[in-house]
């Protein structure tokens, strides 16, 4: 968060919550007569909006007026973890380079496709 944020949040922002990741969410303290309430999120670590789950997302998007509950999970739902691409934690395929390069040799059952036949 920069100073302009800061200080803009302490100025004007009334805390609302904070999710599980460290994430503090806020709006406007006074009502704009014919506007919405401004909503914002200030980052527990570096500004991703991958980083909010989906409880606060359609609370900051103005779906719901409320943040959903975080509780009442089903056994199958996995907890929310932020966009891993380009990091060392992100999906790496048998063979990748990153992962030694090699790969399991092709079944044979490959057949390129060649025009006109």
């Amino acid at each position: 968060m920069d100073i302009g944020t800061k200080i803009f949040t302490w100025l004007n922002g009334r805390a609302v919550g904070t999710d599980s990741v460290g994430n503090r969410y806020f709006t406007e303290k006074r009502v704009r007569e014919g506007r919405r309430t401004r909503r914002w999120v200030v980052y527990a670590g570096v500004a991703d909006a991958t980083a909010v789950p989906a409880e606060w997302h359609c609370w900051l998007h103005y779906t719901t007026d409320a943040p959903l509950p975080d509780t009442g999970r089903k056994p199958w739902q996995k907890p929310h973890l932020a966009n891993a691409t380009g990091t060392g934690s992100s999906y790496r395929p048998q063979g990748h380079d990153y992962s030694g390069g090699a790969r399991v040799a092709a079944s044979g059952d490959y057949e390129a496709w060649t025009p006109g036949s």
